[in-house]
Protein backbone atom coordinates (compact mmCIF):
# COMPACT_ATOMS: atom_id res chain seq x y z
CA UNK A 1 0.00 0.00 0.00
CA UNK A 2 1.29 3.47 -0.88
CA UNK A 3 1.38 5.87 2.03
CA UNK A 4 1.76 9.64 1.73
CA UNK A 5 4.10 11.21 4.29
CA UNK A 6 4.43 14.98 4.52
CA UNK A 7 7.85 16.48 5.05
CA UNK A 8 9.42 19.92 5.33
CA UNK A 9 12.97 21.20 5.01
CA UNK A 10 14.25 24.08 7.13
CA UNK A 11 17.49 26.05 7.38
CA UNK A 12 18.59 26.36 11.02
CA UNK A 13 20.69 28.98 12.83
CA UNK A 14 19.83 31.54 10.17
CA UNK A 15 16.97 33.95 9.47
CA UNK A 16 17.58 33.77 5.70
CA UNK A 17 16.85 30.85 3.40
CA UNK A 18 19.86 29.04 1.89
CA UNK A 19 21.99 29.72 4.96
CA UNK A 20 22.67 27.67 8.05
CA UNK A 21 22.27 23.91 8.36
CA UNK A 22 19.49 21.98 6.63
CA UNK A 23 17.11 19.84 8.63
CA UNK A 24 14.14 17.75 7.60
CA UNK A 25 10.97 17.43 9.68
CA UNK A 26 8.41 14.60 9.54
CA UNK A 27 5.44 14.36 11.90
CA UNK A 28 3.65 11.00 12.10
CA UNK A 29 0.98 9.38 14.26
CA UNK A 30 3.18 6.95 16.11
CA UNK A 31 6.82 5.98 15.66
CA UNK A 32 8.13 4.70 12.34
CA UNK A 33 10.48 1.72 12.53
CA UNK A 34 14.23 2.33 12.56
CA UNK A 35 14.98 1.10 9.04
CA UNK A 36 12.22 3.21 7.52
CA UNK A 37 13.35 6.33 9.39
CA UNK A 38 16.90 5.80 8.20
CA UNK A 39 15.82 5.25 4.59
CA UNK A 40 13.67 8.39 4.66
CA UNK A 41 16.52 10.45 6.15
CA UNK A 42 18.81 9.20 3.39
CA UNK A 43 16.23 10.12 0.75
CA UNK A 44 15.77 13.63 2.15
CA UNK A 45 19.55 14.02 2.31
CA UNK A 46 19.68 16.72 5.00
CA UNK A 47 22.31 16.90 7.73
CA UNK A 48 19.55 15.74 10.09
CA UNK A 49 15.90 14.75 9.88
CA UNK A 50 13.61 14.97 12.90
CA UNK A 51 10.88 12.34 13.24
CA UNK A 52 8.11 13.49 15.58
CA UNK A 53 6.01 10.56 16.81
CA UNK A 54 3.96 12.21 19.58
CA UNK A 55 3.31 15.56 21.23
CA UNK A 56 1.06 17.28 23.74
CA UNK A 57 0.73 20.79 25.14
CA UNK A 58 4.12 20.67 26.87
CA UNK A 59 6.27 18.03 25.17
CA UNK A 60 7.48 16.50 21.90
CA UNK A 61 8.72 12.94 21.36
CA UNK A 62 11.39 12.86 18.65
CA UNK A 63 14.21 10.89 17.05
CA UNK A 64 16.93 12.32 14.80
CA UNK A 65 18.76 10.70 11.87
CA UNK A 66 21.56 11.78 9.57
CA UNK A 67 21.83 10.12 6.16
CA UNK A 68 23.73 7.20 7.70
CA UNK A 69 22.99 6.97 11.44
CA UNK A 70 20.69 7.94 14.31
CA UNK A 71 21.68 10.86 16.55
CA UNK A 72 20.97 10.85 20.27
CA UNK A 73 20.58 14.64 20.19
CA UNK A 74 20.58 17.30 17.47
CA UNK A 75 20.59 21.06 17.99
CA UNK A 76 19.80 22.23 14.47
CA UNK A 77 17.23 19.45 14.02
CA UNK A 78 15.48 20.71 17.16
CA UNK A 79 15.31 24.27 15.79
CA UNK A 80 13.80 23.03 12.52
CA UNK A 81 11.26 20.80 14.25
CA UNK A 82 10.11 23.34 16.85
CA UNK A 83 9.80 26.07 14.21
CA UNK A 84 7.50 23.87 12.14
CA UNK A 85 5.37 22.96 15.15
CA UNK A 86 4.98 26.65 15.99
CA UNK A 87 4.11 27.55 12.40
CA UNK A 88 1.53 24.74 12.30
CA UNK A 89 0.05 26.15 15.55
CA UNK A 90 0.51 22.85 17.35
CA UNK A 91 1.44 24.90 20.41
CA UNK A 92 -0.37 28.01 21.56
CA UNK A 93 2.22 30.68 20.74
CA UNK A 94 0.59 33.58 18.91
CA UNK A 95 -0.21 35.49 22.11
CA UNK A 96 2.91 34.50 24.08
CA UNK A 97 6.42 35.86 24.49
CA UNK A 98 7.76 32.68 26.11
CA UNK A 99 7.12 28.93 25.90
CA UNK A 100 8.79 25.98 27.60
CA UNK A 101 8.70 22.40 26.26
CA UNK A 102 10.18 19.00 27.10
CA UNK A 103 12.06 17.34 24.23
CA UNK A 104 11.68 13.59 24.78
CA UNK A 105 14.48 11.57 23.17
CA UNK A 106 15.25 7.84 23.38
CA UNK A 107 17.72 8.17 26.25
CA UNK A 108 17.02 11.59 27.80
CA UNK A 109 14.62 14.52 28.11
CA UNK A 110 15.89 18.04 27.40
CA UNK A 111 14.41 21.44 28.12
CA UNK A 112 13.55 23.74 25.21
CA UNK A 113 12.77 27.42 25.86
CA UNK A 114 11.31 29.66 23.16
CA UNK A 115 11.38 33.46 23.13
CA UNK A 116 10.37 36.13 20.66
CA UNK A 117 13.43 37.95 19.40
CA UNK A 118 13.60 41.57 18.27
CA UNK A 119 12.43 40.54 14.78
CA UNK A 120 9.42 38.69 16.25
CA UNK A 121 10.93 35.33 15.30
CA UNK A 122 10.98 32.31 17.58
CA UNK A 123 14.39 32.13 19.26
CA UNK A 124 14.68 28.48 20.29
CA UNK A 125 17.14 27.58 23.05
CA UNK A 126 17.93 23.93 23.79
CA UNK A 127 19.56 22.62 26.97
CA UNK A 128 22.61 20.48 26.13
CA UNK A 129 24.61 18.73 28.81
CA UNK A 130 28.15 19.97 29.37
CA UNK A 131 30.85 17.87 27.76
CA UNK A 132 33.61 16.13 29.71
CA UNK A 133 37.15 16.88 28.54
CA UNK A 134 40.28 14.81 28.29
CA UNK A 135 43.66 15.03 26.64
CA UNK A 136 43.69 13.86 23.03
CA UNK A 137 46.04 11.09 21.94
CA UNK A 138 45.31 11.79 18.25
CA UNK A 139 48.18 11.97 15.78
CA UNK A 140 48.43 15.74 15.24
CA UNK A 141 50.87 15.53 12.34
CA UNK A 142 48.43 13.24 10.57
CA UNK A 143 45.48 15.49 11.47
CA UNK A 144 47.23 18.55 10.07
CA UNK A 145 47.87 16.69 6.82
CA UNK A 146 44.23 15.61 6.59
CA UNK A 147 43.17 19.25 7.01
CA UNK A 148 45.82 20.38 4.44
CA UNK A 149 47.53 22.68 6.97
CA UNK A 150 50.73 22.52 9.01
CA UNK A 151 51.10 21.81 12.71
CA UNK A 152 52.28 25.42 13.12
CA UNK A 153 48.77 26.49 12.06
CA UNK A 154 47.28 25.13 15.28
CA UNK A 155 46.81 27.78 17.98
CA UNK A 156 49.45 26.66 20.47
CA UNK A 157 48.18 28.98 23.25
CA UNK A 158 45.35 26.53 24.05
CA UNK A 159 45.19 22.72 23.94
CA UNK A 160 43.68 20.30 21.45
CA UNK A 161 41.25 18.26 23.54
CA UNK A 162 38.53 15.64 23.30
CA UNK A 163 35.08 16.77 24.38
CA UNK A 164 32.71 13.91 25.21
CA UNK A 165 29.01 14.77 25.37
CA UNK A 166 26.12 13.78 23.12
CA UNK A 167 28.86 13.44 20.50
CA UNK A 168 32.62 13.07 20.82
CA UNK A 169 34.33 16.14 19.38
CA UNK A 170 38.01 16.75 18.79
CA UNK A 171 38.35 20.47 19.59
CA UNK A 172 41.06 21.96 17.38
CA UNK A 173 42.08 25.62 17.92
CA UNK A 174 43.33 27.26 14.72
CA UNK A 175 45.61 30.30 14.56
CA UNK A 176 43.39 32.59 12.45
CA UNK A 177 40.91 33.16 9.65
CA UNK A 178 43.42 32.76 6.83
CA UNK A 179 44.19 29.24 7.99
CA UNK A 180 40.50 28.46 8.60
CA UNK A 181 39.62 29.41 5.03
CA UNK A 182 42.56 27.42 3.64
CA UNK A 183 41.44 24.11 5.21
CA UNK A 184 40.60 21.57 2.50
CA UNK A 185 39.91 18.29 4.26
CA UNK A 186 40.60 14.80 3.00
CA UNK A 187 37.18 13.52 4.05
CA UNK A 188 37.79 9.82 3.39
CA UNK A 189 40.99 10.11 5.41
CA UNK A 190 39.14 11.94 8.19
CA UNK A 191 36.58 9.12 8.42
CA UNK A 192 39.39 6.62 9.04
CA UNK A 193 41.07 9.00 11.48
CA UNK A 194 37.84 9.55 13.44
CA UNK A 195 37.04 5.84 13.62
CA UNK A 196 40.58 5.05 14.77
CA UNK A 197 40.55 7.61 17.60
CA UNK A 198 36.85 7.35 18.58
CA UNK A 199 35.91 10.81 17.28
CA UNK A 200 32.63 11.86 15.67
CA UNK A 201 33.39 15.47 14.70
CA UNK A 202 36.56 17.53 14.23
CA UNK A 203 35.59 20.96 15.57
CA UNK A 204 38.02 23.61 14.33
CA UNK A 205 37.69 27.15 15.65
CA UNK A 206 39.58 30.42 15.70
CA UNK A 207 39.35 33.37 18.07
CA UNK A 208 39.64 35.65 15.02
CA UNK A 209 36.19 36.27 13.51
CA UNK A 210 34.72 37.80 10.37
CA UNK A 211 32.17 39.77 12.42
CA UNK A 212 33.81 41.54 15.35
CA UNK A 213 30.60 41.07 17.38
CA UNK A 214 31.07 37.30 17.34
CA UNK A 215 33.15 35.27 19.78
CA UNK A 216 34.56 32.48 17.61
CA UNK A 217 34.69 31.32 14.00
CA UNK A 218 33.84 27.63 13.55
CA UNK A 219 34.25 24.86 10.99
CA UNK A 220 32.96 21.43 12.04
CA UNK A 221 33.92 18.35 10.00
CA UNK A 222 31.65 15.34 10.56
CA UNK A 223 32.16 12.76 7.77
CA UNK A 224 32.21 9.95 10.31
CA UNK A 225 28.50 10.57 11.02
CA UNK A 226 27.43 11.34 7.46
CA UNK A 227 28.03 15.09 7.05
CA UNK A 228 31.31 16.22 5.50
CA UNK A 229 31.03 19.71 7.00
CA UNK A 230 28.25 21.13 9.14
CA UNK A 231 27.12 24.67 8.36
CA UNK A 232 25.76 25.03 11.91
CA UNK A 233 25.88 22.60 14.82
CA UNK A 234 24.26 23.09 18.21
CA UNK A 235 25.89 20.14 19.97
CA UNK A 236 29.33 21.10 18.67
CA UNK A 237 28.92 24.68 19.80
CA UNK A 238 27.80 23.53 23.24
CA UNK A 239 31.08 21.61 23.51
CA UNK A 240 33.06 24.58 22.18
CA UNK A 241 31.40 26.92 24.67
CA UNK A 242 32.39 24.63 27.54
CA UNK A 243 35.92 24.49 26.10
CA UNK A 244 36.13 28.31 26.02
CA UNK A 245 34.98 28.47 29.63
CA UNK A 246 37.40 25.73 30.68
CA UNK A 247 40.35 27.49 29.06
CA UNK A 248 39.40 31.03 30.18
CA UNK A 249 38.91 32.29 26.63
CA UNK A 250 35.43 33.82 26.97
CA UNK A 251 34.48 36.92 28.96
CA UNK A 252 32.74 36.09 32.23
CA UNK A 253 30.05 38.15 33.92
CA UNK A 254 30.84 37.45 37.56
CA UNK A 255 27.80 39.38 38.77
CA UNK A 256 25.19 37.45 36.80
CA UNK A 257 27.03 34.13 36.37
CA UNK A 258 26.19 34.10 32.66
CA UNK A 259 28.35 34.01 29.53
CA UNK A 260 26.91 34.76 26.09
CA UNK A 261 28.82 33.27 23.15
CA UNK A 262 28.17 34.00 19.49
CA UNK A 263 29.67 31.54 17.01
CA UNK A 264 29.80 32.20 13.27
CA UNK A 265 29.84 29.07 11.14
CA UNK A 266 29.18 27.95 7.56
CA UNK A 267 30.87 30.96 5.97
CA UNK A 268 33.32 28.90 3.90
CA UNK A 269 30.36 26.82 2.68
CA UNK A 270 28.49 29.97 1.65
CA UNK A 271 25.79 28.99 4.16
CA UNK A 272 26.46 31.53 6.93
CA UNK A 273 24.99 30.83 10.33
CA UNK A 274 24.96 32.26 13.83
CA UNK A 275 24.79 29.99 16.87
CA UNK A 276 24.01 31.51 20.27
CA UNK A 277 25.21 29.76 23.43
CA UNK A 278 24.43 30.78 27.00
CA UNK A 279 26.51 29.35 29.86
CA UNK A 280 25.21 29.57 33.41
CA UNK A 281 27.97 29.03 35.95
CA UNK A 282 28.99 29.31 39.58
CA UNK A 283 32.67 29.87 40.31
CA UNK A 284 34.47 27.37 38.03
CA UNK A 285 31.53 25.04 37.43
CA UNK A 286 29.10 25.10 34.49
CA UNK A 287 25.55 24.69 35.76
CA UNK A 288 23.70 24.87 32.45
CA UNK A 289 24.36 25.28 28.72
CA UNK A 290 21.72 26.51 26.29
CA UNK A 291 22.31 26.60 22.55
CA UNK A 292 20.00 27.97 19.92
CA UNK A 293 18.88 30.40 17.28
CA UNK A 294 16.17 30.65 14.64
CA UNK A 295 15.15 28.61 11.57
CA UNK A 296 13.29 29.27 8.31
CA UNK A 297 11.32 26.94 6.02
CA UNK A 298 12.62 26.36 2.49
CA UNK A 299 10.76 23.32 1.11
CA UNK A 300 7.61 21.34 1.90
CA UNK A 301 6.08 18.39 0.08
CA UNK A 302 5.05 14.74 0.19
CA UNK A 303 6.83 11.40 0.01
CA UNK A 304 4.97 8.39 -1.42
CA UNK A 305 6.18 5.14 0.09
CA UNK A 306 5.12 1.52 -0.19
CA UNK A 307 4.83 0.58 3.47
Amino acid sequence: MTKKIQFSLYDAFTDKALGGSQGGVIVTDGELDTELRQNIAFEIGAAATAFVSAYDASSITTRFHSTITEYGMCGHGTLCMITQMLEDEVFSWSDKEYLKLDLKLPSTTACVEIYRNKDNLAQIMLDIKAAKFEKSDSDLDRLAGLLSIGTDDFDKTVPIELARGDFTHLVVPISGLDVMSSIKPDFSGLVKFCHEFGIQTVACFSKETVDKNNTIHVRDFCPAVGVNESAAAGTTNAALSAYLFRNNICEKNETQGIINIRAEQGIEMKRPSLVHSILHYEEDEIKRIQVGGVAVKTISGNMFLDI
